[in-house]
């Protein structure tokens, strides 16, 4: 898989040797339960979320430029949503401590320009309700809103009405 570069970071595909970096940050509750997924317990957490979810086609690790630690993680897959299913969808997350820096923005604008090149007519973003930092980023990288409905995942709790945005090519093209 290829490294994607923007001004200030570099997406590289995750490795295993991530594991302590992702751990110092997926355990923070403020991070993982906001993207639907669990706060990791411990190194070994994550060790298989990065063997069995991040080390995957189309997923990287955000690095900013002159250190190779992962930060955070962005990718996209085929949309569930269903009036955007198989188009599509971006999905993210940061650590903290470079939360309000505009980094996540930057890498998304970078992942809508490679979907496009690759062919999507549409890309979408989503979000919890209540998630208004995401929210932030979505609407600053030129998405619409579209739709909402319930999001719920087995084994986990129901969690708040899921917001779906989109951006067409010709919208991002402007």
């Amino acid at each position: 898989m290829s490294f994607l570069e923007t001004e200030r970071l570099v997406l590289r595909p995750w490795r295993e040797e991530d594991a302590a970096a992702l751990f110092k940050y997926a355990r923070d509750p403020a991070v993982g339960p906001a993207a639907g997924w669990p706060v990791h317990k411990d190194e070994a957490d994550s060790l298989n979320i990065l063997r069995t979810v991040l080390m995957k086609e189309n997923t990287w690790a955000v690095t900013i430029k002159g250190s190779d630690e992962p930060v955070g993680s962005i990718g996209y897959f085929p949309s569930d949503g269903s009036a955007s299913k198989g188009e599509p969808e971006i999905g993210y997350w940061i650590g903290v401590p470079f939360w309000g820096r505009g980094y996540i923005p930057e890498a998304v604008k970078a992942l809508i320009a490679r979907c496009f090149s690759e062919g999507a007519a549409r890309v979408w973003c989503a979000h919890f309700e209540g998630n208004e930092k995401s929210r932030r980023v979505i609407e600053k990288c030129g998405f619409r809103y579209r739709f909402s409905e319930p999001w719920t995942r087995e084994g986990r709790e129901i969690q708040p009405e899921t917001l779906f945005y989109s951006l067409a090519r010709e919208e991002f093209q402007k």
